[in-house]
């Protein structure tokens, strides 16, 4: 009989200790495969018809794109973008005014070795960056000059859009970058605003999420916690809070902020190794429980409380999955109401 290696061992007690233990929660969609590896989502709903709503879904390399897929996990290929190098994460933002009569969905991205990112219409799918907007210029340091985590923010005091900005590594104050998307008769330009946000130096920030209504901007500092800033820039830069960190093994990752008409809502956040997703409460973040979505290793999550169609009836949550993919789960599956 062959003796098993003891690192081998060592490898085998170390992962089992970090399975979750709940019971898996079965997606109700899985998506086609992607070509390289799967990172962040984002859901756009079609206001005029929500059983035609996207899922926008990054796959990250040199190779890399944006891929589009309908409700059902199938890739749309005429929406899904190509070509772009090393996408990280992605975001969606309704009603950016190109100009005193004409509003658009849009859909922004990171692209890493391009130290840019990316503007396209939605659900046109056409640029309106001129190319991409650079990020993080004043820095000398090229490695602190890779976009990694994006969040957009629409203001309830003016509208004004802006996209904030994370990075591969930064320094330990203003790791992030925030930047207005204004558009005049010369095109769509990006404005930095202000640089903001601590960071440990543990590990990586990657993760943000922005609760337009109430004006909160929520990032995972991954080895620490999740942190609490203000989104509006004349609000200041002070810590809100840094919360959660103890419910969670190693990385803090994906945040989905699901947002009820009511105001009340949740932060659903990835306990990656784990495994597992945090839930906690929108407007005390105190944590409410844990659960098991038989994902593996997510990294980008995204949720939305509106009722798209007869699988998705109470909303949709979506998560990255380790396997080149994305699962897809009906909202209330996820025993949050």
């Amino acid at each position: 009989m062959k003796k098993v290696p003891f690192l081998l061992v060592l490898l085998i007690l170390f992962v089992s200790c970090n399975q979750s233990k709940l019971p898996k929660i079965a997606p109700d969609v899985i998506t086609e495969f992607t070509l390289n590896d799967t990172d962040d989502p984002a859901i756009w709903v079609n206001p005029n018809n929500p059983k035609e709503s996207i899922v926008f879904g990054t796959d990250k390399e040199t190779n890399g794109a944006i891929y589009a897929f309908d409700l059902n996990g199938e890739i749309i290929k005429e929406k899904t973008i190509k070509g772009i190098q090393r996408p990280n994460n992605v975001d969606i933002e309704y009603g950016f005014r190109l100009n005193d009569s004409t509003t658009t969905d849009i859909l922004v991205f990171t692209e890493r070795e391009k130290q840019q990112v990316r503007m396209f219409s939605v659900p046109e799918m056409q640029p309106l960056d001129q190319g991409g907007f650079s990020v993080f210029e004043d820095e000398d340091n090229q490695n602190n000059r890779l976009p990694m985590g994006v969040s957009l923010y629409k203001s309830s005091k003016n509208g004004a859009v802006y996209a904030i900005v994370g990075r591969k590594t930064g320094p330990a104050d203003g790791y992030l970058y925030q930047y207005e998307l204004k558009s005049d008769s010369t095109g769509v330009s990006s404005n930095f605003i202000r640089k903001f946000g601590g960071f440990s130096g543990v590990k990586e920030i990657e993760a943000i999420a922005v609760d337009d209504e109430m004006g909160y901007v929520y990032y995972s500092d991954e080895g620490v916690c999740i942190k609490k800033y203000y989104a509006e820039p004349s609000m200041g830069n002070k810590e809100i809070s840094c919360f959660g960190g103890d419910y969670f093994d190693e990385d803090i990752e994906g945040i989905a902020i699901a947002a009820y008409d009511d105001g009340h809502g949740y932060l659903i956040v990835s306990n990656q190794q784990k495994g597992e997703f945090n839930i906690f409460d929108r407007e005390t973040n105190q944590f409410i429980k844990a659960i098991n979505l038989s994902t593996t290793e997510t990294d980008g999550c995204e949720a939305v409380t509106i009722p798209l169609n007869e699988t998705f009836k109470s909303g949709l949550f979506v998560a990255m999955n380790d396997e080149k993919n994305f699962y897809f789960f009906d909202l209330g599956k996820l025993g949050l109401q």
